[in-house]
């Protein structure tokens, strides 16, 4: 699928929900947040008919976020289901990590491919700080016993504020070496300002060549994260929700002031 712009549109990242088991500083409020109610949020085999419409229109990899998409119940069983479509080339997950050790063998099972796993320092009291309550000692437990299910394709994804010079940074640089995973690099974003930047060791950011929309957890099919369109499913149906975000993505990103990133998928 080419939009206006040559690009190729063959990525699809899919937000299964707004809930999250942790309250990162720059992703979620500590109180005062609105949930979405539970019949805005799209059944799983709402999400799968709208997969195997985008793998029919060109789509060839999904990725699986959140919120904390380990929290939703059946996610397992969700993985199956979207492994089973022969179109995509990959099936991958987006997770802060605080569950994945009980997941692990299942998802690989299930059939995920790769996996990405948030952590901005391994000092366990900024991480408890930074996530407002969050267990270093898990994220790391789920590192270990994903790499043990059978993964080897895994990138740690970690925010940074101003380089990855930083001492944090630098740290997660030094752990992910020694488990023979990929850091990547994150500066922190603002939606509303429009900051943003290419990822580095990513391709997040890259607006002249980006490849992806994304579905939130209630429906919306948005074709940039820095940008208010969006293109509901439930009303316009899938095939034409798909077709009109493609036809309408942004030369670039500018900025979004109808969303978050715990309930767009990040």
């Amino acid at each position: 699928m080419l939009d206006s712009y040559n690009r190729n549109i063959n990525y699809l990242r899919i937000s299964v929900t707004d809930r999250c088991n942790l309250r990162c500083l720059y992703c979620m409020p500590e109180e005062g947040f609105k949930l979405l109610k539970h019949e805005e949020i799209l059944s799983y085999e709402e999400i799968i008919e709208v997969v195997n419409i985008a793998v029919d229109l060109g789509i060839t990899k999904v990725r699986i976020t959140g919120g904390e998409p380990l929290v939703r119940k059946g996610i397992i069983d969700f993985i199956k289901m979207i492994s089973k479509n022969k179109g995509l080339d990959e099936v991958t997950m987006t997770t802060n990590g605080i569950l994945l050790s009980d997941f692990a063998t299942s998802l690989v099972e299930a059939g995920l491919s790769r996996i990405n796993i948030s952590l901005d320092t391994i000092d366990a009291k900024k991480f408890y700080d930074i996530t407002r309550g969050g267990d270093l000692n898990k994220v790391i437990a789920g590192i270990e016993a994903i790499q043990k299910a059978g993964i080897s394709q895994i990138k740690v994804n970690c925010v940074i504020k101003k380089s990855s010079k930083e001492p944090d940074a630098k740290a997660v640089k030094a752990f992910c070496d020694s488990k023979g995973i990929q850091a990547r690099f994150i500066h922190q974003m603002n939606l509303e300002k429009g900051q943003f930047s290419i990822v580095e060791g990513g391709s997040g950011g890259d607006c002249h060549n980006c490849n992806r929309l994304r579905l939130t957890a209630n429906g919306k099919i948005k074709p940039c994260l820095f940008s208010d369109l969006e293109f509901d499913v439930r009303k316009l149906g899938a095939k034409n929700a798909i077709i009109k975000a493609i036809g309408e993505k942004p030369a670039s990103g500018t900025y979004n002031n109808s969303g978050n990133f715990y309930n767009i998928g990040g």
